[in-house]
């Protein structure tokens, strides 16, 4: 029998891997043991060099076998063995190697006849050189350019750059950007035995900012990410937190409490330990350090009063009266507001001047809207909102923005459109329509989350009903509202409400993305309407489950008892 995702699994590497089913995995990150005497619970880590290399070699090839065409696997490792590792992987095992990451680290390991140690290998191997994950464009991968932080220069590009090679000499002068994203070069400080995050039990831990690069870089939303040796679970812990399906293996039965214990304390949706931008100092410039704002980790664009004018006229011309939410939700219309303000010659980028057009709404200086605000009803809705639901989490969760940064980035909310629309499967709706319902869910996120506490606070999760197949929910008898739970194994994966409860069903069958998700059963309770009080309920379910597609909005904010 294949291991099962989203568990821990206590066990030799090699066995265990050889387990898993094959062409299942999207993402493997292995950070095995350094074999250099150090002192694990029960690992020996002074095996002989070519006892290590073999044992390296069919854990290796395993990993390969169980990673799709498609897949990624990256490697940490030390000085000792880095070299051999890379020509392995890519001889034995049959890897390609992308690329070879140094990860540079503060407190660096001491060393009295030698230099000290401050960083770790990072191998970025691929299956198939031609066909791989790679997400470049990832705002939450990318980093803020010179331009923005250092002369605070609104042509600079609001996405923010990808890095070059670097050679550190003294990190303390090395300006932010050159420790960028795509850089060959990263610094991340280890999670040293005073911090917060430190587990306590794993003398090895990685800090998960570091992990998280890695995790959104080179794999998606619902992928599966394994990782051989869990150790502290860090890698786990981010898989799970970024909306990725997890797989871990460890040796140590000790660890494996220990990571199950972790596990249980984190939520998908939760930020990442530790600073996204571990250097944030800025050198000076010939005219002194400009100072930079910042807002979620991100510049805020400079907006002078030319470039406000600029933005209010272009949307006067362009947006015909409409509002800011529907020149977001509408791609036609949001080009033409950007062809308006590239022929007033404005500087910036489409998501810049997005970004600055909310900000003039909220300042109260747009002119009062001359057209009807166009609206969709929750029934016309219904048979796409939880595609627009479960694509708004992951995308919340992958890129880091919120639903206006999402949708102010063009680049950003295509991509929404697109994982969005591969939830609806059947039910293919416009990228108006799919980015209206997310609109949506933000409006009514605080009545639900109120009647939450008002309404549902004491019921009881026991309340649902018996378990039953998704196949048996297309018949006639499901064709009626209800609100329901979708389960993988005893897993929530969705909340969710619906007029119709059969359609709903059928979508979910049909969608491949949905899939992904392995919803194989659910549990309902049947409602007569669609009042108020059962948004509650779909609220408290959500506080109450954690499931891994329900948008954060949707969230009650009191705390639950499991």
């Amino acid at each position: 029998m294949a291991l099962l995702p989203n568990k821990i699994h206590q066990g030799d590497c090699t066995r265990k891997l050889s387990e898993i089913e094959a062409g299942s995995v999207d993402l493997v990150f292995a950070d095995p043991p350094f074999n250099i005497g150090y002192e694990y619970d029960v690992y020996n880590d002074r095996r002989s060099g070519d006892d290590f290399l073999q044992f390296c070699k069919e854990w290796m090839s395993e990993a390969h076998n169980a990673l799709k065409p498609s897949g990624t696997f990256w490697l940490a490792i030390g000085d000792e063995y880095a070299a051999e590792l890379k020509l392995i992987a890519q001889k034995e095992a049959g890897f390609s190697c992308r690329s070879w990451v140094i990860w540079y680290y503060t407190f660096g390991v001491n060393c009295v006849r030698g230099f000290s140690r401050s960083h770790t290998h990072l191998f970025h191997f691929v299956k198939d050189p031609t066909d791989f994950v790679f997400n470049g464009d990832n705002p939450a991968v990318r980093v803020a350019s010179a331009r923005q932080l250092v002369y605070a220069d609104n042509r600079a590009n609001s996405k923010g750059r990808l890095p070059d090679n670097t050679w550190i000499l003294r990190p303390q002068d090395v300006p932010p950007s050159g420790f960028a994203t795509s850089h060959d070069t990263w610094f991340f400080s280890r999670v040293a035995g005073t911090f917060k995050e430190r587990e306590g039990f794993h003398g090895c831990q990685m800090p998960e900012q570091l992990l998280g690069r890695i995790i959104r870089v080179s794999s998606n939303p619902g992928d599966l990410v394994v990782d051989p040796f869990a150790g502290s679970g860090t890698t786990l812990a981010v898989a799970k937190k970024l909306g990725r399906q997890w797989l871990g293996i460890e040796l140590s039965k000790d660890y494996v409490k220990r990571i199950k214990s972790r596990l249980e304390g984190c939520r998908v949706g939760e930020d990442l330990d530790g600073a996204a931008d571990p250097v944030r100092s800025a050198p000076s410039t010939s005219q002194g350090k400009k100072k930079v704002r910042f807002r979620n980790g991100r510049p805020v664009v400079p907006l002078d009063v030319d470039t406000e004018n600029g933005i209010i006229d272009a949307y006067k011309t362009s947006c015909e009266g409409f509002s800011t939410d529907l020149v977001l939700c509408d791609p036609e219309l949001n080009e033409k507001f950007a062809r308006a303000c590239k022929e007033k010659a404005l500087p910036g980028d489409a998501t810049a001047w997005n970004r600055l057009l909310l900000r003039i709404r909220k300042s109260g200086k747009l002119p009062k809207l001359d057209s009807a605000r166009q609206r969709l009803t929750s029934s016309e809705m219904d048979a796409y909102s939880a595609a627009s639901e479960a694509a708004l989490q992951l995308m919340s969760l992958d890129y880091g923005l919120t639903l206006d940064e999402l949708f102010c980035s063009p680049m950003a909310a295509a991509d929404f459109d697109q994982l969005a629309n591969q939830f609806a499967g059947e039910q293919e709706a416009s990228a108006f329509e799919l980015r209206w319902a997310a609109m949506a869910i933000r409006k009514r996120a605080k009545k639900s989350k109120a009647l939450a506490a008002s309404h549902f606070q004491d019921w009881d999760a026991k309340q649902l009903g018996r378990t039953i197949p998704l196949e048996r929910c297309t018949s006639d008898k499901f064709d009626h509202p209800a609100v329901y739970v979708l389960f993988d194994h005893s897993q929530p994966v969705y909340v969710g409400e619906t007029t119709n409860l059969k359609r709903r069903i059928r979508q979910v069958l049909s969608a491949d993305l949905w899939a992904n998700f392995g919803p194989a059963s659910l549990k309902l309770l049947n409602t007569s309407d669609q009042q108020q009080p059962q948004q509650g309920l779909q609220s408290h379910l959500i506080g109450q489950m954690n499931p891994i597609l329900n948008s954060v909005l949707l969230r009650p904010n009191y705390e639950l008892v499991s």
